[in-house]
């Protein structure tokens, strides 16, 4: 047999070609596929997802809740599709969302939407590169306009500048509607310095990406500045339902995350929060989000207090979460119907699932700091999540 892979031009998407590599496959490594090649749709539907259809990872759904959500978007009762292979993940966020379901909901406000490609342009001199800035500022209007022009939904909201050396980098915000939108402002903002070099004088030479809109990698200027959703997740949790739920007081969850915080701060980790990217994770892969944009959508700032009533105040913050409910991957069919059991398929609902994927990280925070805190942790994934 051949070494290159099955490939057809005229029809790759379709059940024969996927046979075709299916077989190629056994062939080079002498394994029968009984598993991989077990689907239930059409592989036709997966095109411009992915290259070489051959089969599918099947990874266990389990499903958390009821999740209670007093959003401005999200309102009432979800259950939550959470695929996963770590044993006790469904558990752990199951037991979070049933304290912030008896506790009355919790409540999530959207407080800023944007979605960045980041082009540098290079310059003889930094002084030929702060005046091509003010030319920028100059001509916004008109790069607006070419950039617009390549999508229905994208609009450009502003042009941030960061001038190094003789590099001038820029961060082109986005609002782009139900889509995550990394395409789409990578077409939009080719266009617009493709202008902005034509119409330029001096300006000839960019890269469309100087990396300091840090796509799918952890960074500082988006925890300010935000990219894809910033969401705040809040609750006030009687000192009752701590007590009899999580066998803590108000004092020790607060005193705990406060301990917590500081060994972030320690080791230099961006975020506070414990394990924001389990839940996430478990519900990008689900609903048929980009997993490698969890790298960014966990970033979570964390914060806590007793209230003057003797309650516990838990809330955190996620400030790029990168989520759609439109384009991509959430047309694939179970993560369609996973997205469908959350009424969150579709256009005009991506901010109702942001909602969404931050009360759900919320649930897992409440859940693992009292785990810790009562010396349940190891117990717990001893009990339930060994499986040799």
């Amino acid at each position: 047999m051949e070494d290159k892979i099955p490939r057809s031009k005229e029809d790759d998407y379709s059940h024969e070609m996927a046979k075709k590599r299916q077989a190629f496959m056994e062939e080079k490594s002498g394994i029968k596929m009984q598993h991989i090649n077990q689907y239930s749709f059409d592989p036709t539907i997966t095109k411009g997802n992915i290259e070489h259809f051959t089969g599918v990872a099947q990874v266990p759904i389990g499903i958390a809740g009821p999740l209670l959500i007093n959003g401005e978007h999200a309102k009432g009762e979800f259950y939550i599709p959470l695929a996963t292979s770590e044993g006790t993940l469904v558990a752990s966020y199951n037991r979070g969302m049933k304290i912030i379901t008896e506790s009355g909901g919790v409540m999530v406000t959207i407080s800023d939407d944007s979605m960045q490609r980041a082009p540098v342009f290079l310059f003889d001199n930094a002084r030929e590169a702060r005046e091509f800035g003010q030319w920028v500022n100059e001509n916004f209007e008109q790069i607006k306009k070419v950039a617009e022009n390549t999508t229905k939904v994208g609009k450009l909201r502003d042009i941030e500048q960061y001038l190094s050396n003789k590099f001038i980098y820029f961060r082109f915000n986005y609002t782009t509607g139900d889509a995550a939108g990394q395409n789409m402002t990578t077409t939009a903002t080719f266009m617009a310095t493709e202008w902005m070099r034509k119409n330029h004088p001096v300006a000839k030479n960019y890269i469309l990406d100087g990396n300091i809109a840090t796509d799918k990698k952890p960074s500082r200027i988006n925890m300010l500045h935000t990219r894809g959703k910033r969401v705040t997740a809040e609750i006030t949790i009687s000192d009752a339902l701590i007590r009899k739920h999580l066998r803590q007081s108000p004092f020790r969850l607060m005193r705990g995350q406060n301990i917590s915080s500081i060994g972030a701060f320690m080791s230099g980790s961006l975020s506070n929060a414990n394990h924001t990217a389990n839940g996430i994770a478990a519900l990008f892969i689900a609903t048929g989000q980009d997993v490698a944009n969890v790298v960014e959508s966990s970033l979570a700032i964390m914060f806590s207090e007793v209230t003057k009533e003797g309650d516990y105040y838990f809330s955190i913050t996620i400030p790029s979460l990168i989520v759609a409910t439109y384009g991509g991957g959430t047309g694939l069919a179970t993560q369609k119907e996973c997205l469908e059991l959350l009424n969150c398929h579709g256009k005009g609902k991506v901010n109702k699932f942001a909602e969404i994927v931050a009360a759900t990280a919320l649930a897992g925070e409440i859940s693992l700091i009292s785990a810790i805190g009562a010396k349940e942790w190891a117990s717990s994934h001893d009990a339930m999540g060994r499986n040799r």
